[in-house]
């Protein structure tokens, strides 16, 4: 067997593994190996994680670890560890720690010199980024919007001027009002793509106009219903908003100075974009 092929279970540390989050054909060979190897699983949900075992016909020992109790039994899997036992982490679906308890525990092992080992897997996030057509070089994952529409609305507006693209988690009974949100927050005309039920059976994915977006939904009561991830096109500075200042040191170094040493200077002056300030002026000289 060769090495890549091989999960070399070690005594003394916590394995971190993603499950998949909707269809059984996602999970990693490795990650098969480790849960049918390590002394203890960790599990979000010990009857769910029990099913995907039985799926594959794996016995392991189960222990429950969520966000209720994560805080009292990380102490007790900590012990374990120091005892030479090897723990596998697992959260419902996807990848643990992403909007998913695990935290506490991979805090205290690494204060504690514990090896945390991550393997690579499903994550809702990245696999709805992946098929958003939007920008992928720079995001932010915000995980679940707040449930009352007065805090969503703050976490809006604190990111409406962030230009990275923005990855959100929604709820069924919240999607419309969130979309709805949305709107009114950062205008009907920003991009967002709501990715629904990633790798099932009735996985869709569909991009528009926030504004457009929100119709589309109430269409259909179909249109939300299960898992999503929306992803929303960060934003864009208009080209309107070059500030009066701007404008006439432009004017006054231009009188003295060719157009491109005087947009830049002016550039260099008030903070703005040289290109934006140089065609700026192209366009007033053409008029």
């Amino acid at each position: 067997m060769k090495q890549h092929d091989r999960a070399d279970i070690s005594a003394s540390t916590l394995y971190i593994v993603p499950t998949p989050i909707g269809n059984l054909g996602d999970i990693t060979q490795r990650a098969l190996t480790v849960l049918a190897s390590v002394d203890l699983i960790a599990a979000e949900d010990t009857r769910h994680t029990g099913l995907l075992l039985q799926h594959f016909a794996i016995n392991a020992r189960l222990f429950a670890l969520h966000d209720h109790n994560e805080q009292q039994k990380a102490e007790s899997l900590l012990a374990k560890l120091r005892e030479g036992q090897s723990i596998a982490l697992v959260s419902d679906a996807g990848t643990p720690l992403i909007n998913d308890p695990g935290y506490h525990l991979v805090r205290l092992c690494r204060e504690a010199g514990i090896r945390v080992v991550p393997l690579p897997g499903a994550c809702a996030a990245i696999a709805a980024l992946s098929a958003a057509g939007l920008p992928s070089d720079r995001f932010c994952y915000e995980g679940f919007l707040p449930a009352k529409s007065k805090g969503r609305c703050d976490t809006l507006r604190e990111l409406e001027q962030e230009p990275r693209t923005l990855i959100f988690y929604e709820s069924t009974h919240r999607l419309i009002d969130s979309l709805q949100d949305m709107v009114t927050v950062l205008g009907p005309d920003r991009y967002v793509v709501l990715a629904r039920e990633i790798t099932k059976t009735w996985e869709s994915i569909q991009g528009a106009p926030v504004g457009e977006l929100l119709a589309w939904v109430q269409e259909d009561e179909n249109r939300r219903k299960g898992e999503m991830v929306l992803i929303v096109e960060g934003y864009h500075a208009e080209a309107e908003a070059l500030p009066p200042e701007a404008l006439r040191t432009l004017a006054l170094l231009q009188a003295e100075l060719p157009l491109k040493k005087a947009a830049a200077l002016t550039a260099e002056i008030h903070g703005v974009k040289k290109n934006a300030l140089y065609k700026y002026a192209l366009e007033l000289q053409g008029e």
